[in-house]
Order: C-alpha cells, then sequence, then structure tokens
C-alpha cells in the first residue's frame, strides 16, 4: 500500500508543479509560498480532525517535537527556494534539479540513519545525477 501513497505524492506533486507555475505569475514568491502554506495547514489540520486523531498530541515525546519542528523548518526553507526557482526558471528544468533530493536523502539516510546504500542504490543516484543533467542542459 506504501507504493500507491508514494505514487500519489509524485502524481500530486506534479500537478502542484505545474499548477503553481502558473499561479505564481506576477506574484511574489514568497507570498505565493504563504497562500500555499495556509492552504496546507489547513488541510492538513483538516485531516487531524476528520480523522479523529488529535488526542494524540499530547502523547507527542519532546524528540518527537523537536524534530517534527526541524523537519518543517527544513520544508518551509525548500518550499520557499522551490517558489523562487519556479518563478525564475521553467518549471520542467527546476522540478528535475528539485528532485536530486532523492539522492541527497539516500546519501543522508545513509549517514544518518545507517540504512543500506547498496549497488542497486549507488548505480540508480548516478543515473538520477545524469538524468538531471540531461534534462536542465
Amino acid at each position: 500500500m506504501w507504493f500507491v501513497f508514494a505514487l500519489l505524492s509524485a502524481i500530486f506533486a506534479a500537478v502542484t508543479s505545474i499548477l503553481a507555475k502558473i499561479g505564481i505569475d506576477g506574484v511574489n514568491s514568497n507570498l505565493a509560498t504563504a497562500i500555499r502554506t495556509v492552504v496546507v495547514v489547513i488541510m492538513a489540520w483538516g485531516m487531524v480532525f476528520l480523522t479523529n486523531v488529535q488526542s494524540g498530541l499530547s502523547e507527542i515525546s519532546r524528540k518527537s517535537w523537536v524534530f517534527l519542528i526541524l523537519s518543517g523548518l527544513a520544508t518551509g526553507a525548500s518550499w520557499l527556494c522551490y517558489y523562487k526557482a519556479l518563478q525564475m526558471g521553467e518549471a520542467s528544468k527546476v522540478v528535475p534539479v528539485d528532485k536530486l533530493s532523492v539522492v541527497i536523502t539516500l546519501v543522508m539516510a545513509f549517514v544518518f540513519l545507517h540504512e543500506k546504500f547498496t549497488t542497486k542504490s549507488l548505480v540508480g543516484c548516478i543515473l538520477i545525477g545524469i538524468g538531471t543533467l540531461v534534462m536542465v542542459l
């Protein structure tokens, strides 16, 4: 089932990029990011209340709070940079560079989470890197 959700995530990310590129025309990228963020916050909290899991707030550990907040800050920085890049460049070039996050994630997962980095992972990273270069040049 994880694959279905991951695939849906990729589809929605693609739709997001196209809609954002159209919507950002004539709008400051920081303002556009703020608008998008408000929509995401409303949607996320709506899902929390819809699924009735709001009582879990009190059960979140201090460590989880710290890392979720740091993750939120990283997300905000990513979105701000992404929208600025999307405003300045072509979506067909910005998006592949943004997806280099796959390679960076694999390396960071190996270093910080001690996940396996196999020959298959290495070949995949190289191919993604080469594919990105081909798409942006």
